[in-house]
């Protein structure tokens, strides 16, 4: 795993993450306006029978995304790389940016419907639909099923459990006895019951932490220039305590933003294909503001609670939730690890069931005996939230970096091949808009039509853009 993380991947995701900037003209920044404007716009937004709405597509995937890695990851990072390892979070989060866009770009526009105004999709889909690479496409389909319907979750379960026990001494045990029986009421409720609980909880859930963070970088204003230059210094120069130097911070950064953002991995597409929207392009677009959202906020909040409360020791026994904890306790009091454990609850079992939706999905992806390895899957994410509650922490956090490795070099593969067709779809998504129309996809514009099934070209083609 070691030869995977240290040249492969970050060869890989940094490559990636660069050519998908460059070729989409820094798409991360320069539509950063109309990301925020199609996310606020779809706030609220009803949608006819059993559709998912662009903004429930989006709260499923920042469920996933936010989530343990998000207060766990970053305190782990801040211990093993150094402060320096926040930058290299920093960066991976802004060209993830860009390969998130791509990618749920290409979701929506290979995504297939299912009836009721339902749609699935994500990279297993447009591994077999456009390069028509079936045993690929099922290699995926195992791969994300397993990762984060399987070993994800137990790395949120394991999450709740310590925080459970050090915030209310609750025995590990009993909150895999109560995860159970929690998880099993909303996912066996299926992918509809799934959206709305996500776009209910996700919004107050977020805000909430964000707002403590900014509680506590206001009561330390005076220390935030020196943190900020902590940060940047030692992303180049880190303290000696970090063992491998600059090596570590950037490795460590890498991967727990990776872990956090998932940009890259092939997840969030899932997420992606299941909104019904006129346009590919605009779920590419939320999709990659939820990249920003991830990191740029809601992982620098635990940054910042960590860095400026002074609790951290690079290479120290302290580290995870219970660094957290401990740093908010230092600030706030007694009353602050019972906080973080109703927030750590909230995150980490929103992304319990974020993480089963992708598994679903894929399943449904082996037509005929689908209902049936449902069923299984089923039992078994809740076997593994029971098993994340009770097993080591390096155990499951180790295991999920393996997976996440496999994850990110199978869809990226796909990715690379099929991005010239995302970037088509931008271009005619700008020159629309800049006529003044609210643009509608033709998929006539991609010179290819295999392996595109739900979007009718009749609508497209009587839109008063005409052909782009």
């Amino acid at each position: 795993m070691t030869l995977l993380w240290s040249y492969v991947l970050i060869v890989v995701l940094v490559g990636c993450g660069l050519y998908f900037t460059l070729s989409t003209g820094l798409v991360q920044l320069r539509m950063l306006p109309e990301m925020f404007r199609l996310l606020t716009e779809g706030i609220g937004k009803k949608t006819e029978g059993k559709a998912i709405s662009s903004f429930q597509a989006f709260c499923v995937s920042t469920a996933s995304r936010v989530g343990v890695g998000n207060i766990a990851g970053v305190a782990i990072a801040i211990v093993t790389g150094g402060p320096g390892a926040v930058f290299w979070m920093w960066a991976i989060a802004f060209i993830g940016c860009a390969t998130g866009f791509v990618e749920s770009t290409l979701a929506q526009i290979y995504k297939l419907p299912r009836g009721e105004g339902k749609f699935h999709g994500g990279p297993a889909y447009y591994i077999q639909n456009a390069l028509g690479q079936r045993s690929v496409a099922k290699l995926f389909a195992v791969l994300i099923s397993v990762t984060f319907g399987l070993i994800y979750v137990s790395v949120q379960a394991n999450t709740i459990a310590l925080s459970a026990q050090t915030a209310f001494d609750i025995p590990p045990a009993a909150t895999a006895v109560f995860l159970c029986l929690m998880t099993a009421m909303v996912i066996f409720g299926g992918m509809t019951r799934i959206a709305k609980f996500t776009e209910f909880l996700v919004p107050i859930m977020a805000g909430f932490y964000i707002l403590t963070a900014l509680a506590v970088t206001l009561m330390h204003l005076d220390q935030v220039p020196a943190m900020l230059g902590l940060i940047l210094h030692d992303a180049f120069t880190p303290d000696a305590a970090v063992g491998g130097g600059i090596g570590t911070a950037v490795l460590t950064g890498i991967k727990r933003g990776l872990f956090s953002n998932e940009a890259g991995e092939g997840s969030v597409p899932n997420a992606a294909a299941t909104a019904d929207v006129s346009h590919p392009v605009k779920q590419g677009l939320v999709q990659s503001f939820g990249v920003y959202v991830d990191t740029w906020l809601v992982c620098s909040a635990t940054a910042f609670i960590v860095l400026l409360s002074g609790q951290y020791q690079i290479g120290g026994e302290l580290t995870g939730i219970a660094l957290a904890q401990q740093s908010l306790a230092s600030i706030f009091g007694s009353l602050a690890p019972s906080a973080v454990a109703i927030m750590i609850l909230m995150f980490a079992f929103s992304s319990i069931v974020g993480n089963y939706y992708y598994g679903e999905i894929n399943i449904a992806f082996f037509e005929g005996k689908s209902h049936l390895i449902l069923q299984i899957f089923r039992t078994g994410v809740v076997a593994m939230v029971l098993f994340g509650c009770l097993a080591e922490l390096n155990l499951v956090w180790n295991l999920a970096d393996l997976f996440m490795g496999l994850l990110c070099l199978t869809n990226l593969y796909a990715v690379i091949r099929l991005a010239k067709y995302a970037r088509i779809a931008l271009d005619s998504y700008i020159s629309q808009k800049d006529q003044g129309l609210d643009p509608v996809f033709d998929p006539a514009i991609l010179g290819k039509a295999e392996g595109i099934y739900a979007w009718d070209e009749n609508t497209a083609k009587n839109h008063p853009s005409k052909l782009l």
